[in-house]
């Protein structure tokens, strides 16, 4: 009844199909090469290689160096996070502990105290800023550094309105600096790349060995039809929110790294799962533009610590985060609960990689049936939700005290008497429960977090959908018990709209 498990060999066949789907000529035309992969846990399970990454006759290679622009911002908070949790920094007191001149920044002419919290997830107030970032990525840090003395002017209320902006970012990379006297760069290397093998990530071109497969940047101004050589922007005071150039596997393996913090008993390696969980909750609305996130239908989105959090109104959390600076684009998106993603890199600034991997996600998902989230209800969940699954099918709907321990709640906000009543009219539409049901955890149908529990009970002529919910106390106990008559589907009860819970795997303590 719950979702089943992801067939490995299942899923490298529809991550072929769908990356075949989604890369068609009118695409690919775009950019001089590209590469697209789906991954699973880490790893690269299908891979899609285009073009010419130099136009030189040589063909574009799964291990093909790109540029990946702002997707570094996601190793900048990362290590933030990493100097956080070490006592180093604090997110919460205001940059100028870190970074003096910006203690020049103003709202409506008086002091606006900003922190690495409000600038990790862009709500600092500081102005949308792309368009200036991109020419401004190899400035000195000397230059930068004027800019922000001679103040800055926010242009919204800090702490209240998602704005992107990359100086503000590139303020967290001056107080890393700060604190660790030593160039940012080196700190996300030491860090983070080279504790989880990233080798093929690096902060710069010349870092790379000589005869390295790198992708130049082109742009091209008529869809494709031509392209012109563009020169990599320069890597200076901005380079910590995008100077980065990866690989494929490279970002697979981050992608596995980071999306591996939801699941049970996840690993503390290199930064504490708390913390990477940190960086993929949305601490910023963002109120998206149209067609932003493409045909998706979504209950939210936000900004998380240099990431963007998509809340799916099927799929449930999807993180993702863009890449683009002239001459390339750059995409990656993972979908915790399953462990999929999918990361996409183009030589072209017109290449589209978000457009591309939002599709192939959302196709590979459907495909597999991919759950929204895993749940793992409390012991004493499933056991109240036993106990009233025993006394319904008994036909004891009378004995609601012995479906404790309750909450005092239960029985004063719909007293025992008009429950027994309700349920018998229920019975009368449904019929009695059948003898020869299935086991408990077969008939168990979604739970929307560890205090709950929606099962059926199938009738005579038709089914029951039963809720429980408890309260999170030492001892939890039941809060409330619904019985409804199911719909058509026999999985929700009639007249409630799909939600996202309805595609949770529930993981009973059987099943662990």
């Amino acid at each position: 009844m719950t979702p089943r498990p992801l067939a490995t060999e299942e899923l490298a066949v529809q991550a072929r199909e769908a990356l075949a789907g989604r890369l068609d000529a009118a695409t690919l035309r775009r950019a001089p090469a590209s590469v697209a992969a789906v991954t699973h846990d880490g790893a690269v399970v299908s891979v899609h290689t285009d073009g010419e990454p130099r136009r030189d006759g040589a063909a574009t290679a799964p291990g093909t160096v790109f540029r990946i622009a702002s997707m570094s911002k996601s190793f900048l908070a990362a290590t933030v996070l990493s100097l956080r949790d070490e006592g180093l920094l604090d997110l919460h007191v205001p940059i100028e502990r870190y970074v003096p001149e910006a203690a020049a920044t103003r709202y409506d002419g008086r002091p606006a105290h900003l922190t690495l919290d409000m600038l990790l997830s862009n709500r600092s107030g500081l102005a949308e800023d792309n368009p200036w970032g991109d020419e401004f990525l190899g400035a000195s840090r000397e230059f930068i550094g004027t800019l922000v003395r001679d103040g800055l002017t926010l242009s919204a209320t800090p702490a209240s309105t998602y704005q992107y902006s990359n100086l503000g970012q590139s303020l967290a990379g001056r107080a890393i600096e700060a604190v660790t006297g030593r160039p940012v760069e080196d700190v996300i290397r030491e860090r983070m790349l080279h504790p989880l093998g990233l080798a093929g990530t690096r902060a710069s071109a010349d870092l790379y060995p000589a005869g390295t497969d790198l992708a130049h940047g082109f742009r091209t101004f008529d869809d494709g039809e031509s392209f012109v050589p563009e020169p990599y922007v320069g890597t200076g005071a901005l380079g910590c929110i995008g100077s980065l150039f990866s690989t494929i596997s490279d970002i697979a393996a981050w992608m596995g790294f980071l999306g591996s913090a939801f699941e049970a008993n996840a690993a503390d390696t290199v930064l504490a799962a708390s913390s990477r969980r940190e960086m993929q909750v949305a601490h910023t609305l963002i109120a998206p533009a149209v067609g932003q996130f493409g045909e998706r239908e979504l209950d939210g989105a936000g900004y998380g610590y240099g990431l963007v959090v998509e809340h799916d109104r099927r799929f449930g959390r999807v993180v993702q985060h863009a890449g683009g600076l002239p001459g390339f684009s750059s995409h990656m998106r993972w979908h915790p609960a399953s462990g999929i993603g999918v990361v996409v890199f183009g030589n072209s600034d017109q290449f589209g990689a978000g457009r591309i991997a939002g599709a192939v996600l959302h196709d590979v998902l459907s495909r597999v049936d991919a759950p929204a989230a895993i749940v793992r209800p409390w012991p004493q969940t499933v056991a109240a939700a036993r106990r009233i699954d025993n006394l319904l099918r008994a036909g004891r709907a009378d004995a609601w005290e012995l479906m404790g321990p309750l909450a005092r709640n239960v029985l004063r906000d719909v007293p025992a008497e008009v429950r027994t009543r309700r349920h018998e009219a229920v019975l009368a539409e449904v019929g009695p429960p059948t003898p020869d049901a299935l086991p408990f955890e077969r008939r168990v149908v979604s739970a929307s977090d560890a205090s709950a529990l929606r099962w059926t009970v199938p009738c005579r002529a038709g089914a029951l959908v039963c809720d429980v919910r408890m309260m999170g106390l030492r001892e939890p106990l039941v809060q409330s018990i619904d019985v409804q008559p199911a719909d058509e589907t026999g999985r929700k009860p009639r007249g409630e709209t799909p939600l996202v819970t309805d595609h949770h795997r529930v993981l009973l303590p059987a099943d662990r």
